[in-house]
């Protein structure tokens, strides 16, 4: 078996290290119609968030650098390859009948031209998020109130259906919304779900899985806006806010791994 060379080795720390310095908390120029679905990183020098119908790319500082509109749901997206790959449904989201409208769209990560369209129709309760790691896409999305596990839908380089994974996590509120592989486990944020006249609030959630999504762990931690890792064992993790006249807006603060709670803020909130 091969050893990698003592010098390739001291460069590959140092870029990972790098990365993590490079990628610090942000805030995303400007407001837009609709709320972050989530936000992902060509591992450089560029930021994609997805505004629900605005597609947003930013420099490491949140400076706008080209932002496009794109249908109503664009959920959560990740980098792969020069291309910004972003989950969406255009049927209805959580149906139990599975009323969905599942598809990938592909963006150029350089000026977000769309560049090809993958129909999903596996995601049966509508397609939210999306992760790459060691050559396979998952898919993530909606849940029906009554579903006590979660879905995870693999697919090829190719977007050819392999495998639906039934993640051990019990119910979370309509699903799992953001998805990311890092620091050798998948992480999924999840909503909380809202006081209501029968219930009371409960907080958002993350789900930690292993590299084969056997074991899974729960946690009450806000990522369901957005997670990215960036290397050197920390994550930059979405927050949002809204002004009535304004609009919706995004941040990214820094969080590292811990073991109460599965990510700990390292500042902001």
């Amino acid at each position: 078996m091969k050893t990698i060379p003592a010098t390739l080795t001291t460069f590959l720390l140092l870029t990972t290290t790098a990365l993590a310095a490079d990628f610090q908390p942000v805030t995303c120029e400007g407001s837009y119609p609709h709320h972050l679905q989530g936000v992902c990183t060509n591992d450089k020098d560029s930021i994609f968030w997805s505004f629900t119908t605005k597609l947003v790319k930013t420099d490491r500082t949140g400076k706008v650098v080209r932002q496009v509109d794109v249908a109503n749901h664009h959920g959560d997206l990740c980098f792969h390859n020069g291309r910004v790959y972003v989950a969406l449904n255009l049927g209805k989201f959580n149906d139990p009948k599975g009323n969905a409208d599942s598809w990938v769209y592909v963006y150029d990560a350089g000026d977000l031209s769309c560049v090809a369209k993958h129909k999903t129709p596996e995601v049966f309760h509508g397609a939210g998020g999306i992760a790459f790691h060691d050559g396979k896409f998952l898919v993530v999305g909606g849940l029906p109130d009554d579903v006590k596990e979660n879905y995870a839908y693999e697919y090829d380089g190719d977007f050819k259906f392999v495998k639906k994974h039934v993640l051990p996590s019990g119910h979370t509120h309509l699903g799992i919304q953001t998805s990311t592989f890092g620091d050798g486990h998948w992480w999924f944020g999840c909503y909380g779900r809202p006081k209501s006249d029968t219930a009371p609030s409960t907080p958002p959630i993350l789900l930690k899985a292993d590299a084969s999504l056997k074991k899974v762990e729960r946690f009450e931690f806000d990522c369901s806006l957005g997670i990215v890792p960036v290397g050197d064992g920390k994550f930059l993790v979405a927050r949002g806010g809204s002004t009535k006249d304004k609009g919706h807006t995004g941040r990214l603060v820094l969080a590292v791994p811990y073991k109460q709670s599965g990510l700990k803020l390292v500042e902001g909130r």
